[in-house]
């Protein structure tokens, strides 16, 4: 009887054991260096919920897409534009039938708090009241695509691009404008609320510039498609909207 009750007892905590040991699914998502604070949030609460490890890498959408196309692991791409989430597709690196637009935003231009510049549009920068502009660089940075592409529309580009600082990513422009490192810059809406020390002096004219859209895809080389796509829907939920919208961002 005894022998009994002890092989009994060694199962239970076998079993016990074994179930402490199972490992989380960690999925590897790159994201757009202007959802930093809005995923850090998203995160907390979609950990809560289900059994994954997020873990992010923000920068440059430009950047992200290279370092996939490098064979970096990553399992979910998002985008601060549909450009970089199209040529990946094109070459076979996102898979095709997961791709979501995840959420948007605007393109403002703003100063430090404090600032003397009184701008209504972007049609009113003043060269001669400037030092220096901070913009991302646009062959990478998605936020310097749309900047490029409203002060060509307003016939601005050519005349302030001998002003221009360029960025690695939205958020050094931001860095640069806080610190004083630049006069003004250009980032999106969800940049400028994240910071106290900034105001918004414009925002682009949509008609101006492409649709500023996040899309979002599983990568080709992903080993966690079903926990990907699951985190790709998640991201559509209202609650994550809601999320999105409390920094700034456009829901969808």
């Amino acid at each position: 009887m005894k022998k009994i009750i002890v092989v009994s007892l060694f199962f239970i905590v076998s079993l016990s054991m074994s179930g402490c040991n199972e490992e989380k699914t960690e999925l590897q998502v790159a994201a757009a260096a202007s959802l930093t604070d809005a995923m850090k949030e998203i995160k907390t609460v979609y950990e809560k919920e289900h059994d994954v490890d997020l873990s992010f890498n923000f920068a440059g959408s430009g950047k992200l897409a290279q370092q996939i196309q490098q064979g970096a692991p990553v399992d979910v791409f998002v985008s601060a534009n549909e450009d970089w989430m199209d040529r990946l597709e094109q070459e076979s690196l996102i898979e095709t039938d997961t791709k979501e637009d995840v959420v948007g935003n605007e393109l403002v231009l703003i100063a430090k708090k404090g600032s003397n510049f009184n701008y209504s549009s972007m049609e009113d920068i003043d060269k001669t009241e400037l030092d220096d502009i901070a913009i991302g660089m646009p062959e990478s940075v998605p936020a310097g695509a749309y900047t490029k592409q409203t002060l060509q529309a307003t016939e601005q580009w050519d005349d302030l691009e001998d002003l221009f600082i360029y960025a690695k990513d939205v958020r050094q422009v931001l860095t640069y404008v806080e610190s004083g490192n630049a006069d003004v810059g250009f980032v999106y809406e969800s940049d400028a609320e994240t910071s106290d020390q900034v105001e918004v002096l414009a925002t682009a004219d949509s008609v101006n510039i492409d649709s500023i859209v996040y899309p979002g895809g599983v990568t080709a080389s992903s080993t966690n498609k079903s926990e990907a796509e699951a985190f790709l829907t998640f991201l559509q939920t209202e609650e994550v909207q809601d999320v999105l919208d409390k920094y700034g961002f456009v829901s969808r």
